[in-house]
């Protein structure tokens, strides 16, 4: 039996069975569903693209896995050559690993070994952001802002979660960085916490108190990778010392996942010394397959200008809800590719789900949000329909 995820079993909804997909459509046995969750925000090309498809395919042909344990080959190298040319400044070291979470674990293993190799072991504290969501693992369910995700496991021990606000980190940072590793944020836009938006401000500013405060910034860029937010990479606008990349990265085809470090994180592990190594080694790490598909899935998302196609759905939600307004609703939220409507009451949202089903759209709400985390791809008629239909809604409700 499957055990699925973040669900109560003996209550939920019989599983939709998918048994095809193609563009922004999965298939049932009856119906062709507009997904708006792009498979947790990752299938941002569409499903089964040609070119995608092909080189997996000429990949299993040469070989489908290594371990990267002593090891190397051309789609690890070139992958981690492309990601050194694409991030800013000097993110240039590639760790990988088979996961979004184990990734972001990954970074936070980085930033505390990095002060204790400068034997600073008192460092090792973590500033995150309210709401934060930043995967399952324990280490990130620690740093995670969030009871409905975490309920069980509420340690948090030396983490320190603040609104994005300057004040409030400078005044932590003054009077704990001693004891304080890095700052981990979702860049602009915070996911599962609730697709909360911030201002660049804050990132500009932290930015400036980590150097100053000696303390190393973190960000996840697992869901805000690769265009979501309007920017290739939020680091693109603020460079942090540790960027962490998952979901797009593979655009959906394969798990796989990159903690990419600045020449300052590296040299702090790099020396004679094998205890200031790096002790993590996932299994899958640079796996050929997710590396060839990356590469493929960067290649498109260049030659296609796809920050021009996220602009433009942008603009597309930004013109379907300019003079949308509910009682149910407490705000409706835009930012490049993504659109989160808050309702007051997490009742309202009863039903929704088949709601949506019935006029063709495969949407996932969770708590009191309704969201869009759209392929790339999606057509302004597509667009159109699922606006239409999430207002809708909001109309024939009692």
């Amino acid at each position: 039996m499957i055990w699925y995820p973040y669900t109560q079993m003996k209550t939920m909804d019989e599983p939709i069975k998918i048994i095809g997909a193609e563009g922004i459509y999965l298939h049932t046995e009856t119906q062709k569903l507009i997904d708006t969750t792009s498979s947790w925000w990752s299938v941002i090309h569409g499903y089964n693209n040609p070119e995608l498809n092909a080189v997996l395919k000429e990949q299993v042909d040469v070989f489908s896995h290594v371990m990267l344990g002593g090891l190397t080959h051309d789609p690890v190298e070139k992958l981690s050559d492309k990601l050194k040319d694409m991030l800013p400044g000097d993110l240039n070291y590639c760790f990988y690993s088979d996961s979004g979470s184990v990734a972001v674990e990954v970074s936070l293993k980085m930033a505390i070994q990095y002060f204790f190799n400068q034997n600073k072991p008192l460092k090792k504290g973590i500033i995150a952001l309210e709401h934060a969501y930043h995967g399952d693992t324990f280490k990130t369910m620690a740093v995670g802002d969030d009871e409905d995700y975490h309920l069980a496991f509420p340690e948090k021990e030396g983490v320190y979660h603040i609104k994005p606000d300057d004040a409030a980190l400078e005044s932590i940072l003054i009077h704990h960085h001693e004891t304080i590793a890095a700052l981990i944020v979702e860049p602009l836009l915070q996911g599962a916490g609730g697709m909360k938006i911030y201002d660049v401000s804050f990132l500009e500013k932290a930015k400036q108190l980590c150097e100053r405060y000696d303390v190393l910034l973190i960000f996840d860029e697992v869901a805000t990778g690769f265009g979501r937010t309007g920017h290739r990479f939020v680091s693109d606008l603020v460079c942090p010392d540790i960027i962490v990349l998952g979901k797009a990265l593979t655009a959906g085809y394969i798990g796989h996942a990159a903690t990419v470090a600045s020449e300052k994180i590296y040299q702090g592990f790099y020396s004679d010394n094998p205890d200031h190594a790096l002790m993590h080694g996932p299994t899958f790490m640079g796996n050929p397959l997710a590396c060839t598909v990356a590469l493929k899935s960067f290649e498109i998302f260049e030659r296609e200008d796809y920050l021009s196609k996220i602009k433009h759905i942008e603009a597309k939600l930004k013109e379907n809800f300019k003079s949308f307004e509910s009682n149910k609703v407490r705000e409706v939220r835009i930012l490049g590719g993504c659109l989160c409507i808050e309702v007051n009451d997490p009742k309202g949202l009863k039903g929704f789900k088949q709601y949506a089903l019935k006029h063709g759209i495969h949407s996932r709400p969770f708590i009191n949000y309704i969201y869009g985390m759209f392929p790339y791809i999606i057509s302004d008629d597509a667009l159109n329909k699922v606006c239409k239909v999430y207002k809708k809604w909001f109309e024939e409700i009692k």
